[in-house]
This record gives structure tokens, C-alpha cells and sequence, in this order.
């Protein structure tokens, strides 16, 4: 690399305030932007909070799938839904750990721990305890999401040692009820301000592509950049449909309207890791290397996201190759800092055997 690009990669600007204060007008503004013009503000962005080509990588773990009393539109887990999945309990914890492992050693820095409750008892939450302490203990960061939560609840879980709790908005206030009505938006935002609350850091997004407007996704974003904190982690999904859930069949998505709404999460939310998240699956090379630039800087690896199929992992390896990132490795001593839990290392993930390196090795 030539010195003057070498030097381009470094952030050679202070980084920007964050605002709190952003208006629909604004961010619709964003929106409608030249796609090139968006891009371009969003990279600027990036470099002034992020080394450019270093990307976070989690694993995705259910510890208890299905019969959800909720009604959520798009997800597989709900017992209202008529999708084939079968139910189970919480998982042990030995089987837990044995995936925290797994996860450590193909390269994740964050094992997330999904369960499908519309909020959690106490003795669930003892369980789940006892898991985060398991992990944390593999040297990884934690994260779980685990439906409502009351603030005592949420107290426990930080002294366990939690680092992040995933509450996700799903979409604008305005949309909600075409999505869900067991649960209110200011629920969510209630259980968001208990983990923000208790120092708890926060992972907060939604999902793209359930027939909602760009002006939908305008409001989500304004929701989520003027909390009171930003979420540290920001998740943009793409709905993966799933046959038997009321969006089944939900015309899809605009790919530049992905790319859209996560340059503009970069720009309201600058120094937050943007995770390009759900229906990687069914995304081209091409269309994750614009999400990419438009400053989304975290992944989840693995085959699989709770119950639904996640991008390969080969083809992950392979394409963080191509586009010369490198994962970042945690640093949990710096829990505490904005966008400062990981550091950087020269490290690729672990390689998988190939279909050939199994053969060869019968």
C-alpha cells in the first residue's frame, strides 16, 4: 500500500459530537440523497470513529426456541404462527458453552444468546446467569436477548457481568401495530431505558423490508439516534421470510434501501457498530460490500441466526479476503467507552475444511 492511501485509512479528523436532537426532516434528507453523495458522508463518518477495514464478528446461539407468545409478523418462534418449528427447552449449559467455544475458536469476539420469552422469571434469569458467567469466562463478550425486562432483572444481569442486552425496536412507532400488538412500542423503549439505566450497554435496531415506507425507516432511525445514549450496537435486518408468518410473501426490498438506511444509522450514529445482520443468506458479495462502505462494521458468523439460515461461513472467510477486512479481537477491560471494546488484530478467522479437506482426510 502507498503511503499517501495508507494514510487515508487513519481517521485524520476529530470525531464528531453526538446528537440527540435529529428531525424527521433531517433524516428523510439523508434518505433521499444521491446515492454516492450518502455514501461518501457515510465513509467519512466511519474513519473518523472506526479504522476503516476492521469488522466485529458475533455468534448467534437459541438457548430456547419457539412457542413465543407473541405475535411479532415476521418471526418463526411464535406459537399464534403456523411455521413447522418445533419447541424446546432452555438449553443446557454444557451445551452452551461447547458453542461459546466452537464460536471462540472459528473467531467470534461476542456470543449472543437468544431466547424466545416475552419476558423472563426469575428462575429463567438464574439460568441464563449462569451462561453469561460460563462465557465471559471463555474471554468473550456477552450479549443476550431475552424479551421484557424489569429493572431489577436488568440490574442482575449487569452484575453477572453482562455486556449487552438486544432489545430491537423492529420499526417506526407509526408501523408497529401492522407488525405486533401483544407488545407496545414504549414497552420496548421502557426495557431499553431499564439496560441503559443499570449501565447495561444496548443493542437496538430493527428490520427492513416488512412493507413499511422509506419514511418508516426515516422514523425508526430518529427513534434510535435521539435516545438518550445511543445504542452501542445497531442491528440492521432484512426480513428472511418465513413461510406461515403473517409477512410471508411481503414484496421485497429495494437493496438500495438497505444500503440507505445503514449509511444513514452511521451518520446519526457515528461512533456505534452498525451490524449488517439478518438475510445475509440471500445477499450477493456485491450488495454486502456496499453495506460495507456505507459504514456497517459487524457481523453475525455462523450457519445459522436463532432459526433461520445465516450466510455461509466459508463464503464469509472468503469474502473478508477479497475486501481486506480483518476481524477485531474484544478487549473487555474497555466495556466502559464508547466503541471502545474491541481492538484491532491481524487475524484471519479460523479457515473451515473444505468439502475436499473432509474428503481427503476419510
Amino acid at each position: 500500500m502507498s503511503p499517501s492511501l495508507s494514510r487515508a485509512t487513519v481517521p485524520s479528523q476529530p470525531k464528531m459530537p453526538l446528537r440527540h436532537d435529529w428531525s424527521m426532516g433531517e433524516v428523510t434528507a439523508f434518505l433521499d440523497e444521491p446515492l454516492n453523495n450518502l455514501l461518501f458522508a457515510a465513509q467519512t463518518t466511519h474513519r473518523r470513529h472506526f479504522e476503516p477495514n476492521r469488522i466485529q464478528v458475533s455468534t448467534l446461539l437459541s438457548i430456547k426456541t419457539g412457542a413465543c407468545p407473541e405475535d411479532c409478523g415476521y418471526c418463526s418462534q411464535s406459537a399464534k404462527h403456523e411455521t413447522g418449528l418445533e419447541p424446546e427447552r432452555l438449553l443446557p449449559l454444557s451445551e452452551v458453552l461447547d458453542a461459546a467455544r466452537a464460536a471462540r475458536e472459528e473467531g467470534a469476539t461476542r456470543f449472543c444468546m437468544g431466547a424466545a420469552w416475552r419476558n423472563p422469571t426469575d428462575k429463567n434469569l438464574e439460568q441464563v446467569i449462569a451462561m453469561i458467567s460460563g462465557v465471559k469466562a471463555l474471554g468473550m463478550e456477552t450479549c443476550v436477548t431475552l424479551g421484557m425486562l424489569e429493572q431489577d432483572q436488568a440490574r442482575r444481569l449487569r452484575e453477572a457481568g453482562l455486556d449487552y442486552y438486544n432489545h430491537n425496536l423492529d420499526t417506526s412507532p407509526e408501523f408497529y401495530g401492522q407488525v405486533i400488538s401483544t407488545r407496545t412500542y414504549q414497552d420496548r423503549l421502557r426495557t431499553l431505558d431499564y439496560v441503559r439505566e443499570v449501565g447495561l450497554k444496548t443493542c437496538s435496531g430493527g428490520i427492513l423490508g416488512m412493507g413499511e415506507s422509506r419514511r418508516d425507516r426515516a422514523s425508526m432511525l430518529c427513534q434510535l439516534a435521539n435516545l438518550p445514549a445511543h445504542p452501542e450496537s445497531v442491528p440492521i435486518n432484512l426480513l428472511v421470510q418465513v413461510e406461515g408468518t403473517p409477512l410471508f410473501g411481503t414484496e421485497a426490498l429495494d437493496p438500495f434501501e438497505l444500503v440507505r438506511t445503514i449509511a444513514v444509522a452511521r451518520i446519526l450514529m457515528p461512533a456505534s457498530y452498525v451490524r449488517l445482520s439478518a438475510g445475509r443468506a440471500n445477499m450477493s458479495d456485491e450488495l454486502q460490500a456496499l453495506c460495507f462502505a456505507a459504514g456497517a462494521n459487524s457481523v453475525f458468523y455462523g450457519d445459522r441466526l436463532l432459526t433461520t439460515d445465516n450466510a455461509d461461513a466459508l463464503r464469509d472467510q472468503q469474502l473478508f479476503a477479497r475486501l481486506g477486512l480483518q476481524p477485531e479481537e474484544a478487549e473487555l477491560e474497555g466495556r466502559d467507552q464508547p466503541g471502545g471494546c474491541h481492538r484491532s488484530i491481524d487475524r484471519p478467522l479460523r479457515q473451515r475444511p473444505t468439502t475436499s479437506d473432509q474428503a481427503a482426510r476419510a
